[in-house]
């Protein structure tokens, strides 16, 4: 009789599953409570929607950047303290160059992006720490360093997803069957 070494496999998984499922709890740790879950709950999309309410200035921004930023984006987001941060700005013209410098203002499709990875991630030592209003004024002064934005400009729900990124169209491969044509 020959074995068949899928149908083995898919029974030991099984099995173990069966087991996983019956073992006993060893007294430490308890399901997260909808309190503790609610500020990882972010969710806002490229359209705007989950964006809270709150606006920031560029102004606003730079300072912001200044103090909670610049210890690892050095130089006004133009640096990075270490190999592995990014650099936040500049590199427009270099997106098509071999090895690019990938930075908001040439390669991210969308203004909502930048807030949503702000506003989740940052800063590296406190992430979530910033409220609504810091999120938009340093989302609006990373816009503006990039020069996708002018200097006098409020963002806010509205006024973000407005936005057009320069590289918008750059994740659309115009030649693919499966890519609606304008």
């Amino acid at each position: 009789m020959r074995l068949n070494a899928p149908v083995i496999a898919l029974c030991l998984v099984a099995a173990a599953g069966a087991a996983a499922a019956s073992e006993p709890h060893y007294g430490f740790g308890r399901p997260a409570t909808p309190a503790e879950i609610a500020p990882w709950d972010i969710d806002v999309r490229a359209d705007g929607q989950g964006l809270p309410p709150g606006s920031g200035s560029v102004k606003q921004g730079g300072e912001i950047f200044a103090a909670q930023c610049e210890a690892c984006h050095v130089a006004g987001g133009t640096k990075a303290l270490a190999p592995s941060l990014d650099v936040l700005v500049g590199g427009r013209a270099l997106l098509d160059a071999p090895n690019p410098i990938k930075t908001i203002g040439n390669y991210w499709p969308f203004a909502t992006t930048v807030f949503d990875y702000i506003r989740r991630a940052m800063p590296f030592p406190a992430p979530q720490s910033l409220s609504a209003d810091e999120v938009y004024a340093l989302t609006a002064w990373l816009l503006y360093r990039n020069g996708v934005i002018a200097e006098d400009t409020v963002l806010d729900a509205a006024t973000l997803t407005q936005i057009r990124m320069p590289n918008r169209g750059g994740f659309i491969d115009r030649d693919d069957w499966r890519t609606p044509k304008p």
